[in-house]
């Protein structure tokens, strides 16, 4: 029986004796690599925290002391020494693991973080919470993965520093890396601390913070004595580990993009990807910006440290002045791509539709209010899945929507995201978004005619139906646009006319879409964001102002945080499969029926 099957607490790591510590950490990173290669993962940055977590059990005890880790991919180790070995088979799949820390999961976990740069703000306000209410223990936050170049961080430090009397202990897990190397002045300041005799004292320390450090953090007696130091100090400190990304593991040390943080399902034996190569939204987004830029000059892109994520690794290696890495700071990013179009300059602002929620002031008021022509490409829009409830896109378009003069594009397929984003970038006189889902990129799909500016997919007999002629009229938003095409045929064979229509700009709407409205008997907006707020309920504001009573019904994403689960899992159990699509309008359609004929048992869905 090996070391790790018989951990199933932090007591089991604090009762071991230091010698058998070394076998342990091997058998945690065969696990790993083991686990992680069939499901997928963050396998790189776990790799990284071998030493370093078991540490952390070894001199705090939690759950008395409060573990939280920033960003919280960097977990499954802390996963392993609480018990949790047992579930990885399912890491990331319905009904398993979740990739980042879960409290439904076990006590041993604190906040569900995977947007980076929080976990200093929690530890403040727990540690406030502490002594005020009178508690024992330590709150330590872990922060790794370039997540202290958030802004965030950066105010959550300057309120602790004014705390000295509160035990928070800050672990800097420095690697030098987030997704890529870490960027600006203060991975600047981390190289120089790494040197033999720094030249000055740590930027920690004049804030007032107390500095340990730097140390091996693959040393795990070196990692254990630094972080009983600050234990005792009973004040906010600032203990500097030093880590690599990968660590033991030769083709994740190896890998130079980015030492296998997240990949897929991988050979163990040698780290290359089991999948075979495929066009994703994000490559084609990458290829197409790239011809852009190198026909327009005013074109530049940024990233929030995910310049290979967002597909920017291309244009960076062309043209990498023209590339501009910011770091985890979103808010910046942002604001900064104002300055730059207020320079004369058209910038892209590539990142997560997820992770823009974070800019959301900037966007409303330091790029609209300007009316500024900056375009924001928002990878992994909708459903994403695997990585749980922070990672689904599912709210940008609910967000966006309010904001006054912003015009949003939703490609339905890899040659609409090519036509849709140079429409984008040759906007001069607002800002511009096209969002795009994570995955594969759909097959292309043409038109068979046009409503205004809209594309029409599919339509039943005869171009003009009058009035009321005609059954559904499906708007199908986006990627989803394909299950509208292949409801509408499910529909067709049951003798309903429908027509399939793509807004393309899903804000603003083109108001022939009312015009087509009225030659239906049903219109059903089909959407992968959540139906508050966004493209079904502006459908059902352009009806209402053009006073066309056509029966409304929107069939989106579920207003809740989902699980982690498969994407295409998730959509259908959401209704959103063509089939789903194909029951719930015919329901729809025999539930009007019905009452038109005076039987108003079946309900209209909402």
């Amino acid at each position: 029986m090996g070391l790790l099957e018989k951990i199933t607490c932090p007591h089991d790591v604090r009762s071991l004796p230091a010698s058998r510590l070394p076998a342990l950490a091997a058998e945690i990173r065969a696990f790993l690599v083991a686990a992680v290669s069939r499901t997928g993962g963050h396998v790189g940055p776990n790799l990284g925290v071998v030493e370093l977590t078991l540490a952390l059990h070894r001199v705090f005890e939690s759950p008395r002391d409060r573990l939280l880790f920033d960003t919280g991919h960097q977990t499954y180790v802390h996963k392993l020494l609480t018990g949790r070995a047992g579930k990885f088979t399912a890491l990331r799949q319905s009904g398993g693991l979740s990739g980042y820390p879960c409290r439904a999961e076990s006590e041993h976990d604190v906040i569900e973080n995977s947007h980076a740069s929080t976990a200093l703000s929690y530890a403040d306000g727990l540690a406030r919470a502490r002594q005020l209410r009178g508690e024992q223990g330590h709150v330590v936050a872990v922060v790794g993965d370039g997540a202290l170049t958030g802004g965030m961080a950066w105010e959550a430090l300057n309120n602790l520093a004014a705390g000295p009397d509160r035990p928070v202990v800050i672990v800097l897990n420095d690697n030098g890396r987030s997704y890529a190397p870490t960027v600006g002045g203060l991975a600047t300041h981390l190289a120089a601390l790494r040197t033999p005799q720094p030249a000055a004292g740590s930027l920690f320390e004049d804030l007032g913070l107390a500095y340990l450090g730097p140390v091996d953090g693959h040393d795990t007696a070196a990692l254990e004595a630094a972080l009983a130091a600050a234990r005792d100090l009973a004040r906010p400190v600032v203990v500097h580990c030093l880590t690599r990304k990968g660590h033991g593991y030769a083709p994740a040390e190896h890998h130079t993009e980015d030492h296998l943080h997240g990949p897929g399902a991988f050979d163990p034996h040698t780290g290359a990807a089991k999948a075979a190569p495929r066009t994703t939204w994000t490559d084609v987004f990458g290829d197409e910006l790239e011809k852009i830029a190198a026909e327009r000059p005013d074109v530049v892109a940024l990233t929030a440290a995910m310049a290979h994520p967002t597909g920017l690794a291309g244009l960076a290696g062309t043209h990498p002045e023209r590339v501009i890495d910011v770091g985890i700071a979103e808010q910046h990013a942002v604001t900064c791509a104002a300055g730059l179009a207020l320079g004369g300059l058209h910038p892209v602002v590539a990142v997560y539709a997820t992770f823009l929620n974070r800019a959301f002031d900037q966007v409303l008021m330091d790029v609209a209010l300007h009316r500024l022509p900056v375009t924001f490409a928002l990878d992994r829009a909708g459903v994403t899945g695997s990585d749980g409830p922070s990672h689904n896109g599912m709210w940008d378009l609910s967000m966006l929507y309010p904001v006054p003069g912003l015009r949003i594009a939703a490609p339905r397929d890899a040659a609409r995201l090519r036509e849709l984003l140079r429409e984008a970038v040759d906007i001069d006189d607002g800002p511009s978004v096209v969002r795009y889902p994570k995955g594969e990129a759909a097959a292309d799909l043409e038109a068979v005619a046009r409503i205004g500016t809209m594309d029409v997919l599919s339509r039943p007999a005869g171009e003009h139906p009058r009035p009321g002629t005609a059954d559904v009229l499906l708007v199908g938003v986006g990627s989803l646009a394909a299950a509208c095409v292949e409801a509408g045929r499910l529909l067709a064979a049951q003798g309903l006319a429908v027509t399939v229509v793509d807004p393309r700009w899903a804000k603003p709407l083109d108001p022939a879409l009312a015009g087509a409205a009225r030659r239906h008997r049903l219109v059903a907006v089909v959407e992968d964001n959540g139906r508050v707020g966004a493209v079904g309920d502006a459908v059902a504001r352009l009806l209402r102002d053009a006073a066309v009573t056509t029966p409304l019904t929107t069939l989106g994403v579920p207003q809740t945080f989902l699980a982690h689960a498969d994407r295409n899992a998730i959509l259908a159990a959401a209704g959103l499969s063509a089939p789903a699509l194909a029951r719930t309008l015919a329901d729809t359609v025999r539930a009007l029926d019905a009452t038109r004929a005076g039987d108003a048992r079946l309900p209209l869905h909402a």
